[in-house]
């Protein structure tokens, strides 16, 4: 169809139809499938923490003496007993000085037995993997109490070392935890660099062997660098798993007087609960959170604006 205007002829175009966005058409599946990780979530990760920033404003007022304990809001008093607590900010620092030795170490092994792993030089790969990753197949509850036994000097088979070196006194207990984890967590990390190694292409190699490059060179400039992302996240779970150490103190406080109550902040956490005082543990536990959160996100972006420049 045409129409005609001062003798110009031009055609009459109807309007494009309107395009209607795709409908998922898996949106049910993909809803079913997500349903149950999201009310598990919901009810043992959001909910517990809604509740412990609940309770920490709460207090306990009671009339007279002995006047029925009722709770009643409080605001911010928990928080302040918090920040004037000698023992929790003194236990903050202990996992710190703890994390900056050990989680390095820790790292740095399980970086080289990964690269061990992914190098053509070793043989037997499939038992030095399961050599390797076999300690965390071990409940850290176990785990602490084998070592502690192999630390008592009444009760060690190694009785000519832990004679003349006590590890578990009050110089040298968090080292013996610190090799406790260590030993635990080692093959755990391994296995996630390892991951990344076997997702490089190997046409990068290739090119690199053509060049001349050996394999420590190759480890060095090739590897390392393009599994950094994998120790970075290997390094934010263990600073998580630092602050919240709990476990291995846990049990060798009962081979040792030198481990109090207040030795590691989850600790001190418990010991307040027990009293009881929840009001004042759940404080405790959202600081303890927060500060968790904040150090993690520091390590995070420091990593990244390194690793864009």
């Amino acid at each position: 169809m045409t129409t005609t205007a001062a003798g110009i002829t031009r055609p009459v175009t109807a309007d494009p139809p309107r395009q209607r966005k795709p409908r998922n058409r898996n949106a049910k599946a993909i809803a079913i499938f997500v349903l149950p990780f999201g009310v598990l979530f919901l009810a043992f990760y959001i909910l517990p923490i809604i509740y412990a920033v609940w309770e920490s404003l709460q207090v306990i007022h009671r009339e007279g003496t002995y006047g029925k304990p009722t709770q009643v809001f409080g605001g911010l008093s928990q928080y302040i007993l918090v920040f004037q607590s000698a023992d929790f900010w003194g236990s903050i620092g202990r996992v710190l000085v703890f994390g900056i030795i050990q989680v390095p170490v820790m790292l740095g092994l399980a970086l080289v037995f990964a690269l061990l792993l992914d190098s053509p030089l070793l043989k037997g790969k499939r038992f030095f993997r399961l050599a390797f990753f076999a300690p965390y197949a071990v409940p850290g509850v176990i785990a602490a109490i084998m070592w502690g036994y192999l630390y008592s000097p009444s009760l060690s088979p190694f009785k000519l070392v832990t004679e003349h070196f006590d590890l578990l006194s009050g110089g040298t207990i968090l080292w013996a935890i610190a090799n406790v984890v260590t030993w635990v967590f080692v093959g755990y990390n391994m296995l996630i660099i390892y991951s990344a190694l076997l997702a490089i292409p190997t046409e990068i190699y290739e090119a690199a062997r053509l060049d001349g490059a050996g394999q420590f060179r190759i480890a060095w400039s090739i590897k390392i660098p393009l599994v950094a992302p994998a120790i970075v996240l290997t390094a934010v779970f263990s600073i998580i798993g630092t602050l919240q150490l709990l476990t291995e103190p846990a049990v060798f406080k009962q081979f040792t007087s030198t481990i109090t109550s207040t030795f590691t902040p989850n600790l001190l956490i418990y010991s307040t609960s027990a009293v009881p005082n929840f009001n004042l543990a759940a404080a405790f536990s959202v600081v303890l959170a927060l500060a968790t959160f904040v150090l993690s996100f520091t390590f995070l972006r420091v990593t990244q604006r390194k690793s864009s420049e």
